[in-house]
């Protein structure tokens, strides 16, 4: 059961603050269709500075300084490319969903292109005599708390899903997930950002420039893409870049759709798709899901599980959905519509 949670987790933080990412851009207006691109160049971002501060004799004493820098770097780097998103729908007022589409495709063959230059194969790496265990991650050892490793009551359980293989970014993903969701919802910023994605003529009229509020919250969504690019990157793909994050970013537009655009509601979903995605790579090491190896079912049925399950579940609640009513529709000050 420990196992089942600590692993839903590594799925379900990224989708979570991807998720986010989704609803600041489309609370401004915005249509984010390239969340899955924007995680892509941040999860090589983010592997590639890692490597090169490893290289420069960081080790595992510096581990959350250099954890910060790398956060850092990378959120930088997310807000810069989704400004193409911005500026192509914004300025040139292109088709939103075009745009994200393009740069859907326009990250990976970027990413992998820069991965072959710089390592001469598929794949980007850190030194194999680092790993995120022995950098960015908190064992029981670290606490004091080596007396629960093998108990299996329920306090040992939570014990061991709160402090055994604790990663430090997915702390950090809950309290900008936290923070920035009071922000949304809590702050006049954040009134004045969903206004522009409701009725952005209406905001212009008491004086709030749609022109920069979108601008924001299509960068807020890129660096928080591209952060949840590089947790994926550094968790579940084991530092390693290669120009896929096996589908997340789509998987959080379904997320974000399934919650309501609302913070609440995005993290149970999040936990249900991490859940899901967790069963789909390692149900053979959950123990209360070993009957399902007795069945004999392909292991690419269990890969499709959570897609599919994506496509029952927008199927039955779309409809439902309320999405902002001025997404995805170029601002025009003197259109009335």
């Amino acid at each position: 059961m420990a196992y089942f949670i600590q692993q839903t987790m590594v799925f379900c933080i990224p989708l979570m603050i991807v998720a986010l990412a989704g609803v600041f851009a489309e609370r401004s207006g915005i249509i984010n269709i390239a969340l899955e691109g924007i995680m892509v160049f941040g999860a090589f971002i983010g592997v590639l500075t890692l490597r090169l501060l490893l290289a420069l004799r960081f080790g595992p004493e510096q581990g959350q300084l250099l954890l910060i820098i790398v956060i850092i770097v990378t959120i930088i780097m997310g807000g810069v490319f989704a400004l193409l998103l911005a500026y192509a729908s914004i300025n040139l007022k292109a088709d939103q969903t075009i745009g994200g589409t393009a740069l859907n495709l326009l990250a990976p063959a970027l990413v992998l292109f820069l991965v072959l230059m710089i390592n001469q194969q598929n794949d980007l790496n850190i030194d194999s005599k680092y790993t995120a265990a022995n950098l960015f991650m908190f064992f029981l050892e670290d606490f004091g708390l080596e007396a629960f490793k093998n108990d299996t009551s329920f306090l040992g359980v939570i014990v061991n899903v709160l402090f055994n293989k604790l990663y430090l970014t997915n702390l950090y993903a809950i309290l900008i997930y936290v923070g920035l969701s009071i922000v949304l919802y809590k702050t006049k910023f954040g009134l004045r950002l969903r206004a522009c994605g409701e009725n952005p003529h209406a905001a212009d009229s008491l004086g709030i420039n749609v022109v920069k509020m979108r601008y924001i919250g299509t960068i807020i969504s890129g660096c928080l893409a591209s952060f949840g690019g590089f947790i994926y990157a550094l968790t579940a793909a084991g530092c390693t870049s290669n120009g896929d994050v096996a589908g997340l970013g789509f998987l959080a537009l379904a997320v974000m759709i399934f919650g309501n655009w609302k913070p609440v509601s995005i993290f149970l979903a999040a936990l249900l798709f991490g859940a899901l995605k967790c069963i789909s790579v390692g149900y053979q090491y959950i123990d209360f899901l070993s009957f399902l190896t007795e069945w004999n079912i392909s292991s690419h049925a269990y890969r499709v599980l959570p897609y599919f399950i994506t496509l029952v579940v927008l199927a039955f609640t779309s409809k439902r959905s309320r999405a902002p009513k001025a997404e995805g529709i170029p601002y025009d000050k003197e259109a009335r519509y």
